[in-house]
């Protein structure tokens, strides 16, 4: 194989400015991607589900990928039949305080709200999130599990 010349890679990177300009933002850490400590799986209080948080384009994402059957159960009653799989915490993105703001899916009552993550350590984060504006708001701590 044949090595390209300097001036025609530089020419072919120059042609396909935006792709340029996302690489460097992706070797300087300036892409607002989430942290090592963002990324993982996680379970809730009880244990009955468990969601692996992972970047998904500028954003993160959690999808479920345990549940137990009670929690099988509950989201089948709520309308929600294949709780395996669904995206619970979707397109979360991280503010200047580090507080990722998105959108949760609730499958016992199949509704989504807005709602927050903050990472209070490596294996804890705090989940919140209101049913409208500031009325019927809960919060739950998260403990990440190894892997």
């Amino acid at each position: 194989m044949r090595a390209e010349p300097l001036n025609s890679r530089r020419a072919r990177m120059m042609a396909h400015p935006f792709s340029l300009l996302v690489a460097l933002a992706l070797l300087t850490g300036q892409a607002s991607t989430p942290t090592d400590r963002s990324i993982g799986t996680w379970r809730n209080p009880k244990d009955t589900v468990r969601v692996r948080a992972r970047p998904c384009g500028s954003a993160m994402c959690g999808t479920v990928i345990w549940a137990s059957d009670k929690a099988k159960a509950d989201a089948a009653r709520g309308g929600t039949p294949n709780l395996v799989g669904m995206d619970l915490f979707k397109n979360f993105k991280r503010d200047a305080k580090g507080v990722w703001h998105g959108r949760v899916f609730v499958p016992d009552i199949n509704k989504t709200f807005s709602g927050t993550i903050t990472v209070i350590d490596r294996n804890t984060v705090k989940g919140s999130g209101c049913l409208v504006g500031r009325i019927g708001c809960k919060s739950q701590v998260w403990t990440r599990v190894p892997e």
